[in-house]
């Protein structure tokens, strides 16, 4: 004879060792959906979770009232949100209503973003002959000038150096430096 399975009524009531733990799970999963049964989970891993069934009816009255009065007051400040915010938009709007001045004056302001957009352009434009731009350029080419000259007395000492201590010409210096003949004819008069 072939074993028959266990109904869900025999599953329900068998409390002894070797049980198989699907069949646990599967009957507890239709209790939880069944509202006979309330699961709790604390905790984030498998390994550490606590569970607690609870299969009181009032227990579980409490508990779907509990969660109903939470959704009612979430519900309730919501709605009152949805006030706010509709009393704050027709206030915004006050003011706003679409009459003939009001296009008129949002035209108005149109044209004179557009003409400002222009007057910067044509503003940029003049940079160039700012006088403001043409001290800062100044200095800097000032600091520039500075600055070559600088090298080139660095530069004509090092070379003054390496010929007093190996002997060699400064045209064959200048070669291995990569220095050409002319590097010292710039003219930074200007």
């Amino acid at each position: 004879m072939s074993k028959r399975g266990l109904s869900r009524e025999e599953k329900k009531t068998k409390k002894q060792k070797g049980i198989v733990q699907q069949s646990v799970k599967e009957i507890l999963d239709e209790l939880v959906s069944d509202s006979l049964v309330i699961f709790d989970k604390i905790g984030t891993s498998n390994s550490r979770l606590v569970q607690r069934w609870v299969t009181d009816p009032a227990l579980l009255t409490k508990e779907k009232q509990a969660q109903l009065d939470k959704a009612a007051s979430e519900s309730e400040a919501l709605k009152a949100k949805i006030k706010e915010a509709k009393v704050a938009l027709k206030a915004a709007e006050k003011g706003r209503e679409d009459t003939a001045e009001r296009r008129k004056l949002l035209a108005s302001l149109a044209e004179v973003q557009a003409t400002s957009a222009s007057l910067k352009v044509e503003l940029a434009a003049f940079g160039a002959a700012d006088p403001i731009m043409y001290e800062r350029k100044k200095k800097a080419i000032d600091v520039a000038k500075a600055a070559s000259q600088r090298w080139t007395d660095n530069v004509s000492l090092l070379v003054s150096y390496l010929r007093s201590m190996s002997g060699e010409s400064e045209s064959e210096l200048r070669t291995q430096l990569g220095v050409p003949e002319n590097w010292d004819d710039l003219d930074i008069s200007k």
